[in-house]
């Protein structure tokens, strides 16, 4: 087992990275100061995964488990309100424990929850997709999406403890899989020109879920994000580079319905439209965009994004939390494996970019 620590001012809290986690209560049960413990999971991973964790808490606390639908299109006010529904049935207080079993939007909904519920309890980030181990459970945001908006609710809470098991990765989708990895290609472009070099190489064995590939890829991407949210925890300055074809993934995530393009496929896109709009601006050359196309297609995944019309895009885009003064800040390359937030780019240059990208 790997531990990283994640380093605050005024706290710290350690990120696990190992096999079998999810059954040993050794470890776990560090982080449970008191007897009562909701797992919130969906249930997809509920009938794989709850069990287990169940058999190993059991014996020592109190369980109770909250399953929700699976799917981005339900981390939203309804699915909120059915966890603080049952939190209340149960009577959980402010000693509760939540354990956020499950991907990224298990993970987001259970820390608001916890953020929220009698205004702040504890919560346990157990991801289970490799998005979510190495990004989304990391780091402290939380949120739901809004019809008209991703992520647009939320708070910045911080986790006990993230408790990451490899072996879940063995029943993750192939497309799940190649959603997580659009995340770790991007901590190469942000910061790590040495890993991107190392996934260039390695991309194929991580396909082929090589464990020892894998658990070398989620510690240096949780690394990676530890360095940058420990220097920027509120997100209020460098913090921002993580968000690397976010913004335009965001806009290709609502325009075409929450869930139908999963967040790393539109992520993976939105690099490719980031580095060509770098491109334009001088920052990055022909070759880089096509070693970037190449690693982001060997991972499996889409490069070409949906056809939006560039109205529809900008209109989107617009709503990014980066957005300032009615000014769109995006996330763009200086070069391979350096990122920087940037609103100096020539605004005609982006419309070229989204009208080649709707086609």
């Amino acid at each position: 087992m790997k531990t990283i620590n994640i380093q605050f001012d005024e706290r710290s809290y350690p990120i696990y990275i190992g096999e079998g986690l999810i059954s040993d209560y050794e470890l776990i049960g560090q982080h449970l100061p008191h007897k009562k413990i909701a797992i919130i999971t969906n249930d997809l991973v509920a009938d794989i995964y709850l069990a287990p964790l169940i058999n190993s808490l059991s014996p020592h606390k109190d369980v109770i488990s909250i399953i929700l639908p699976d799917g981005e299109k339900y981390k939203n006010t309804d699915s909120l309100n059915s966890i603080y529904s049952q939190l209340l049935k149960n009577k959980a207080d402010r000693n509760t424990t939540l354990i956020a079993l499950g991907g990224g939007v298990i993970g987001d909904i259970t820390g608001f929850a916890a953020a929220t519920y009698m205004r702040g309890i504890n919560f346990i980030q157990m991801p289970t997709t490799l998005l979510s181990q190495v990004d989304s459970s990391v780091g402290g945001k939380t949120g739901i999406n809004h019809p008209q908006g991703k992520n647009m609710i939320g708070a910045f809470y911080q986790p006990q403890c993230v408790i990451t098991d490899v072996n879940v990765l063995k029943t993750l989708p192939s497309r799940e899989l190649s959603a997580g990895l659009a995340e770790v290609i991007k901590y190469g472009l942000i910061r790590d020109i040495k890993f991107f070099e190392w996934l260039e190489t390695n991309i194929q064995s991580l396909i082929e879920m090589n464990p020892e590939h894998l658990s070398e890829a989620i510690l240096r991407s949780c690394q990676n994000k530890a360095d940058v949210v420990e220097a920027d925890e509120f997100e209020s300055g460098i913090r921002a580079i993580l968000n690397l074809g976010h913004t335009f993934g965001h806009a290709i995530e609502v325009a075409q319905g929450y869930g139908n393009w999963l967040h790393g496929e539109a992520v993976g896109v939105g690099m490719i439209m980031a580095a060509k709009l770098s491109q334009a601006m001088g920052w990055l050359s022909e070759a880089d965009i096509e070693r970037i196309i190449s690693l982001i297609k060997h991972a499996g995944l889409p490069t070409v994004p949906p056809n939006i019309s560039v109205d529809k895009y900008i209109e989107l885009m617009m709503l990014d939390k980066k957005t300032k003064d009615g000014k769109i800040n995006l996330v763009l390359q200086k070069s391979m494996g350096e990122a920087v937030l940037s609103d100096s780019y020539d605004p005609s240059k982006l419309r070229q970019i989204l009208e080649q990208s709707a086609h």
